[in-house]
């Protein structure tokens, strides 16, 4: 299970979600499967900048809530722990 934050290229909106599978969830978003009307599609959120793994998935879930909880800087401080350039991790992303 994986909690993941995703942003647009412009680094100013972000998402949290998690999933079981991160490479079909990120096709997911850029695509707009599932739902046209979502978030990620209404602010362009497709480019990967951090994620956890996790065993099960009530840790994720619980994480999840708790990141999303978080002020905009506390999550920013978390990215830039792990990837201080706000690289895309996904390449395909746009």
């Amino acid at each position: 299970m994986f909690v993941y934050i995703l942003t647009n290229k412009t680094k100013s909106t972000l998402y949290i979600g998690v999933t079981n599978d991160l490479q079909r969830r990120l096709y997911e978003h850029k695509t707009g499967l599932g739902s046209s009307n979502s978030f990620t599609s209404k602010y362009k959120c497709h480019f990967l900048v951090y994620f956890e793994e996790y065993g099960t998935p009530k840790e994720a879930i619980t994480r999840e809530k708790e990141l999303k909880k978080w002020r905009r800087e506390k999550k920013n401080n978390l990215i830039e722990k792990e990837n201080p350039t706000w690289e895309f991790l996904n390449i395909d992303g746009d």
